[in-house]
Parts: structure tokens; C-alpha cells; sequence
């Protein structure tokens, strides 16, 4: 294997952290960026995109919030632009599953001249621990909007495991893999079955999209995750189309992907939810 230096953007996230320790443990050289690295990186100051992808052959691309926000075509037309400038063989980009915006960067990295492969992410299972909705669980109550939505809810450790394999196999070049998990959920049915693995009643209450937003507003939240949580539940959870099960997962690694009920009992177990 020929060992690579892979630049891991967004390399403290959900994903990120994931996708560079697999990558550590095979012997690949990485550099994690983010605004308090050196060299730092900063999404909204391109002038710290060259010293990141200096001497880099490949990186793995998480644009920060998402992709669907204001600004997100113009990062990336000027990173992937930097990224043929200096040399880079090739590039993962991290894309959500629906969102008509995110589809236009992946165009932008497809039209890019670089060696690419898109990864198209349902729902993270670990919003609900390592993210957004984990307060909502420790306090015993899940109030979100789209009850009826139907969530094929996908792992983070095989999103990160199918980043790892792709970014490195040049048998993936050019392709889009979808990610997801093994079956559909509902929001309902998913708290029930962490209620079920955490020994711990917690309860769904569903709730309108704008009720949702001006609970974010009140807990202080800026303007643009209020907007970006609404766009993700209107535009993404309610379109039916967006919620396919894909086999992706098994494709890439052999071996299927992991269910909720085992991501809820390896969740529990650690302590988090108590």
C-alpha cells in the first residue's frame, strides 16, 4: 500500500474524526484542519485553504454547517480550484442525500478537474449523541417535526468507513455512493428504541416545523441553524423520494450496514444518554 498524505477537513466533526484515526491506523500521514489547527482553516477565509492542502495528495471534504447554506458553491469552487492547483490527486466531498444545494457542489467538484468520489449521507444516527438532538434525549423528551417521515438513519462509523475505503481506492473514482441504513425509521420508532437500550423513558412529541424553529431561536441559536434545520425537515425529510435505503454500504465494505437498534444498545452502553 502506498502510503498517502491526506488532508481530513473537518477533521473534529462527527465523520472527520472517524475517517483519520482509520487512516492513522493504516499508516497514512494526516493532517486534521480546522480554525484552531496550524496550519488553520477557515471556511469563510480562503486565504488558509493553500497552507492546508500544501504537500497533500488526497483529501476528505466536510463543508461546515452544510453544504445547503449561503456560500457553500463559492468554498468550494475555490477549494477544489487550490486543490488542482496544488497537486492533489483526488478528493472525497461529504454531500447530504436530497438537498438540491449540496447536489450543486458535487456538480462543482465533479466539473473540477480533480479525481473525485461523492458521498451522499442520509440522517446520522449520532445526532442524537453527538450532536443536535442529544439534549432533547437526556432530558427525556424528543419533540421534532415530520413524524410520518420515514428515515433510513445511517451510522457515522460507515460513513467514515466508506470514506476511508473510497479515498484511497481509485476503483471509486468518478462515482457517487449513497449511504444509508439498513432500514427506514421514524423519529417515534427510533426514540423508542433508545428508550428501550438506555433502560429510560424518553418520549417523542411531535411538533410543527415553525414550533421547532422558535425553540431554537429561544435557546439562542444563530439565524442560520434555524433556517438550516427548517430547510433539512421541509425540503429533505419531506420529500419521500429522498429516503430510499441504498445498498451502498455493503457494496463498498462487505458487510451490511449497522442498524439503529445496535447503534442505540452501543450508544447506551457508554453512559451518554444517562
Amino acid at each position: 500500500m502506498k502510503t498517502e498524505n491526506i488532508l481530513v477537513i473537518g477533521g473534529t466533526g462527527k465523520t472527520g474524526r472517524r475517517v483519520a484515526k482509520n487512516l492513522k491506523e493504516v499508516g497514512h500521514n494526516i493532517r486534521v484542519v480546522g480554525r484552531n489547527t496550524t496550519p488553520a482553516f477557515d471556511w469563510e477565509n480562503p486565504e488558509t485553504y493553500d497552507a492546508a492542502l500544501k504537500d497533500m495528495d488526497r483529501a476528505y471534504i466536510v463543508y461546515y454547517p452544510d453544504l445547503a447554506v449561503p456560500g457553500s458553491r463559492n468554498a468550494i469552487t475555490t477549494l477544489t480550484k487550490k486543490a488542482l492547483e496544488a497537486g492533489l490527486e483526488k478528493v472525497v466531498l461529504l454531500s447530504g442525500k436530497g438537498e438540491t444545494e449540496a447536489e450543486a457542489c458535487e456538480d462543482i467538484v465533479a466539473n473540477s478537474g480533480l479525481n473525485y468520489t461523492l458521498v451522499r449521507a442520509s440522517w446520522f444516527n449520532q445526532n442524537f449523541s453527538e450532536g443536535a438532538f442529544l439534549d432533547f434525549v437526556l432530558d427525556g423528551v424528543v419533540a421534532l417535526p415530520m413524524p410520518k417521515a420515514e428515515i433510513p438513519f445511517v451510522d457515522a462509523d460507515d460513513i467514515a468507513d466508506v470514506v476511508s475505503k473510497v479515498l484511497v481506492d481509485d476503483s471509486y473514482n468518478g462515482q457517487t455512493i449513497t449511504v444509508t441504513g439498513p432500514q427506514k425509521r421514524t423519529f417515534k420508532e427510533v426514540v423508542a428504541i433508545m428508550s428501550e437500550a438506555s433502560h429510560k423513558h424518553i418520549q417523542f412529541v411531535p411538533i410543527s416545523i415553525d414550533e421547532f424553529k422558535e425553540g431554537m431561536r429561544k435557546a439562542g441559536l444563530p439565524d442560520s441553524y434555524v433556517w438550516l434545520f427548517g430547510y433539512l425537515f421541509k425540503e429533505v425529510l419531506g420529500n419521500p423520494d429522498n429516503q430510499e435505503v441504498s445498498n451502498d454500504v455493503a457494496k463498498v465494505l462487505g458487510r451490511p450496514a449497522k442498524d439503529f437498534e445496535t447503534y442505540a444498545r452501543e450508544t447506551a452502553a457508554t453512559g451518554i444518554w444517562n
